[in-house]
């Protein structure tokens, strides 16, 4: 039901019933073809599983986003940069995903789902690959990045360690959302 949650959220999956609204866009009715762009402009999107390429480095991965967000060039080589040391990897910039700790790899993945600016970052169980210490290192990311951009975050998981970094903490239950105290 999570990730079934984040393709709706994003366009990827139409819901049977009700609407999703992102900036002012309808993505249960806008047409297919104008979803890519939405998704550029307004969405960042955090894997499980991290879905780095192995063929290139922390930076090029977060480049190669930079470019899909329309900058190129040096300028997407120095905001590669600047994400990188925003989630305290610029001493990794080199390393290939496989050089690379799970903590390290979500952290690319994180800086990776900021390239285009999103004022939106969806996270998809961000700490099942990684212990409780580069779990907790990646909440703590992700909120201290939300906060100091103004960015909304949302994040699915099953971790109840999440919970004291959220501002809102709702349930998926049997295809239903819950707010925590109808619980």
């Amino acid at each position: 039901g999570k990730s079934t949650l984040l393709k709706m959220l994003c366009g990827m999956l139409r819901p049977t019933s009700g609407s999703v609204v992102i900036g002012g866009t309808d993505v249960t009715a806008a047409p297919e073809r104008r979803l890519p762009r939405l998704r550029a402009a307004k969405l960042g999107f955090v894997f499980q599983d991290f879905n780095l390429l192995g063929a290139l480095t922390a930076q090029e991965n977060v480049e190669l986003a930079c470019n899909l967000a329309g900058v190129r060039g040096r300028d997407a080589a120095a905001r590669a940069q600047a994400l990188l040391e925003r989630v305290d990897l610029g001493h990794r910039r080199q390393a290939r995903p496989a050089q690379l700790s799970g903590g390290e790899k979500q952290r690319v993945a994180l800086a990776r789902a900021l390239a285009n600016d999103p004022p939106l970052l969806l996270a998809d169980e961000p700490t099942a690959n990684l212990d409780s210490a580069h779990g907790r290192e990646i909440a703590e990311l992700v909120r201290r990045l939300a906060d100091e951009d103004g960015r909304t975050s949302l994040i699915v998981t099953h971790d109840d360690r999440l919970r004291p970094y959220a501002d809102r903490v709702l349930w998926l239950e049997d295809g239903r959302v819950h707010a925590e105290e109808e619980r």
